[in-house]
């Protein structure tokens, strides 16, 4: 299959060597794939919580059972949220990132030292983020709601509610928000009645609440299956609105989406939500597929399997995806906004999953190689991503990336070295079942989302 070419931005020798160590490994054969597996309006209260939260995680024999979608089932695939009434996750970050930033911390961090404190439950949480000029801490549902906890309690009035015009079946729902860098507007991604993602914006009132009136469609994307949604948006330190898509479904990319800059699944989008003549929106001049031959100028970054939470590093505004694997390896990539933040950059999937080769039919050119990946087993099958931490009160994770794993339960993390490689990792827990994402708040203090069980949790010093 052949792809446009785009014109890639200067790289740093440890980047190069990176993804030199790729293409070397690759280089006989690649594949790569992966499985994760109403009219709107405001007010109205909804249930904190739909199921009792259990103390410790569930057993691996359940938690491999979360798909309902038949394609996914037979490949195995296992994303957060997909049982029954389980869901997906997003996060959102809106703040420009600081002017200056620490070292990473070289002492790992003593797990019995850490505590993850109950703070509020919710009807199966994907997503936290936050706005500009408001203290308030904002979760999105599955099931189309977002919440606002307010000194240190979630309201049940919703302050948006489309759950009429959402689908929630298998890895379907209100699936991220992001609110405008001046907080006046969100964006949110949601899987429609047909299945398939919608970006809408909405205008905000001063008092978080959603104008139902002021909704305006962006951009609608057809999905082929019902899983690999992807769904979280995220405002850049750029100010423009990134929504991350997965490959649109089923198992091993069968349609060969994700190296296919033509189509807008499998990719990290980049878009300015201005509209523009006749366009609900306009592209970024910047954009690397800006001009090229059949080529979406939406897309900023391909070879995505299921983008399962990103992040913008607040203090250095580089940016992380957690990519869902196929059937054997997890990864979690970074674009390093010093060689572009992600411009142009060819994440692999799906001539590799991870590391390894997998479709043999797709080109390995220019593949950047995840900073991390780990194989299917004791370390779980379904990455939930993840943020680099930037608070002030866990100084032992400083600068260290920090996410979760679906199905094993388990809570890691691991520094960033000065090369940008990353160190040996840490468990700081294995008692977390139905991850669906760690988020971060303004301050850079973590958050774990537990879809199925309902938990909202900060990861705190205990004691």
């Amino acid at each position: 299959m052949s792809r446009p070419t785009v014109s890639r931005p200067t790289v740093s020798r440890a980047h190069r060597l990176r993804r030199a160590g790729v293409a070397l490994l690759g280089a006989a054969a690649l594949a790569a794939c992966g499985s994760q597996s109403s009219s709107g309006g405001s007010g109205g209260s909804i249930p904190l919580s739909t199921s009792a939260a259990p103390s410790t995680a569930a057993p691996a024999s359940t938690q491999n059972a979360t798909t309902t979608d038949p394609a996914a089932a037979a490949a195995g695939d296992t994303t957060p949220g997909a049982p029954a009434t389980a869901a997906i996750p997003a996060t959102a970050v809106t703040d420009a990132p600081p002017s200056t930033v620490g070292p990473t911390s070289s002492t790992p961090p003593a797990p019995a030292s850490l505590a993850f404190t109950e703070i509020g439950r919710m009807d199966h949480p994907l997503d936290m983020t936050y706005r500009a000029g408001d203290d308030a801490l904002y979760f999105v549902s599955k099931s189309g709601f977002v919440l606002a906890m307010r000194d240190g309690v979630i309201d049940t009035t919703a302050l948006l509610d489309i759950s009429r015009d959402v689908s929630s079946g298998s890895e379907q729902g209100l699936l991220g928000l992001a609110f405008s860098l001046d907080g006046s507007h969100a964006y949110v991604d949601y899987t429609d009645d047909d299945g398939n993602t919608e970006i809408v914006e909405y205008a905000v009132g001063a008092d978080g609440v959603f104008d139902p009136g002021s909704k305006r469609l962006l951009l609608e994307i057809d999905q082929p299956y019902a899983n690999h949604n992807g769904g979280q948006v995220r405002i850049g330190p750029d100010g423009f609105l990134y929504i991350g898509m997965g490959d649109g479904g089923s198992a091993g990319d069968p349609k060969r989406n994700g190296l296919n800059a033509g189509v807008l699944l499998g990719k990290m989008l980049r878009i300015d939500p201005t509209p523009g003549g006749d366009s609900p929106y306009t592209i970024p001049a910047d954009n690397p597929y800006v001009g090229v031959d059949g080529a979406r100028p939406e897309v900023f970054t391909i070879g995505l399997r299921n983008p399962w939470r990103y992040s913008f590093d607040l203090a250095t505004g580089d940016l992380w995806i957690a990519d869902v694997g196929q059937g054997d390896w997890e990864e979690i990539d970074v674009a390093y906004a010093a060689d572009g933040g992600g411009r142009g950059e060819n994440f692999g999937w799906s001539a590799f999953e991870g590391t390894h080769p997998f479709n043999d039919d797709q080109p390995t050119a220019d593949v950047t190689p995840p900073i991390h990946e780990y194989q299917h087993g004791e370390a779980g099958c379904s990455v939930s991503g993840g943020v680099r931490y930037r608070g002030a009160a866990i100084p032992a994770l400083f600068g260290w990336y920090v996410y979760g794993d679906y199905c094993s339960g388990q809570i890691r993390a691991f520094p960033v070295l000065d090369d940008g490689t990353a160190g040996d990792e840490v468990v700081l827990t294995s008692d977390m079942s139905d991850v669906a994402s760690v988020s971060q708040g303004p301050d850079g203090e973590l958050y774990v989302l537990r879809v199925d069980s309902g938990l909202v949790l900060a990861l705190q010093l205990a004691g």
